[in-house]
C-alpha cells in the first residue's frame, strides 16, 4: 500500500502543482483496520480551487486509482472543507479521529463540529442503512451467497455508525471494528455475536460457507434496531 500511496502523491503533485494544498489518508487504512478483500483506500485531496481545469488534470489519475480498486479521492477546496462539518459531521469526525497526512498542510486537526447536527446524522444514517439492508435482503433470501456478501459489506458501515453512537453517549469509542462491537455490547447491551461472525469472515478467521446468512439476518437486524433506539433517546 505504501508504494501505491507514494505513486499517487507523485501523480497528484505533477498534475496540480502549487494548487495541491493537502492529501490525507483516512478510513480503515489510516486506522490499521484495512482488509484488502473488503476495504477501500480512502483519500481526501484538498485543492486551492476546483474548476474544470483541475477536474481535467485529475481525470487520468482518478481513473488509474479506481482501477487499483479504490474510489476516486474526495475532492474539496480548503474553504469547502471547513464549511462542510455540519452536514458531513460523521465523515469529518472520522477523518479527524483517524487520518494520516500524506502531503502538504494539516487541514484536519482544526476542524470543529456542531453536535446537534451530528446526533441527527447518526440517527438518520442508522435508520437509512437499516432500511436499505431490509430492502436488499427481501430479494436475496433464496440466494445465501448473495445475502452473505451483502451482510459482509454492510457490517463495516454499522461498525462506523455504532462508534459514533458511542461517542454521542460520551464514551471513548475505539477505532477497530471488533473493539467497537465489544464496546457497543457493554454500553447498549447488544448481542455481539452476529457482528463478530461477519467480522470473522472478513478477517479470514472463518470461511464464508461457515456462516449461514439466513439465520444471522434476524438477530443482526434486531441489534441494529437496539442501537437506533439508544441514539433516539440521547438528548436532542
Amino acid at each position: 500500500m505504501e508504494k501505491l500511496l507514494t505513486e499517487l502523491i507523485g501523480k497528484l503533485r505533477k498534475a496540480h502543482g502549487e494548487r495541491l494544498v493537502s492529501v490525507v489518508l483516512y478510513g480503515s487504512a489510516a486506522a490499521g483496520d484495512h482488509h484488502a478483500d473488503f476495504s477501500d483506500i480512502n483519500i481526501l485531496c484538498v485543492l486551492s480551487e476546483i474548476t474544470p481545469r483541475e477536474l481535467a488534470a485529475g481525470e487520468d489519475i482518478f481513473r488509474w486509482w479506481r482501477e487499483k480498486g479504490s474510489p476516486s479521492p474526495l475532492l474539496l477546496t480548503e474553504h469547502e472543507l471547513a464549511a462542510s462539518t455540519d452536514c458531513f459531521a460523521i465523515e469529518f469526525h472520522d477523518i479527524q479521529r483517524q487520518h494520516r497526512l500524506l502531503h502538504g498542510k494539516d487541514v484536519i486537526s482544526s476542524l470543529t463540529f456542531e453536535d446537534s447536527f451530528y446526533r441527527a446524522q447518526v440517527e438518520h444514517d442508522l435508520r437509512a442503512k437499516l432500511l436499505r439492508v431490509r430492502q436488499k435482503a427481501g430479494g436475496m433470501l433464496s440466494n445465501p451467497d448473495l445475502l452473505r456478501r451483502m451482510l459482509l459489506d454492510s457490517v463495516s458501515t454499522f461498525c462506523v455508525l455504532f462508534r459514533h453512537a458511542l461517542i454521542l453517549r460520551g464514551v471513548d469509542a475505539p477505532a477497530l471494528k471488533r473493539d467497537v462491537i465489544e464496546r457497543a455490547h457493554e454500553i447498549f447491551g447488544i448481542d455481539a455475536a452476529p457482528f463478530e461472525r461477519l467480522l470473522d469472515v472478513r478477517e479470514g478467521r472463518l470461511k464464508p460457507r461457515e456462516v449461514d446468512p439466513v439465520s444471522l439476518l434476524a438477530p443482526y437486524l434486531k441489534e441494529i434496531s437496539q442501537v437506533i433506539d439508544a441514539v433516539d433517546q440521547i438528548e436532542k
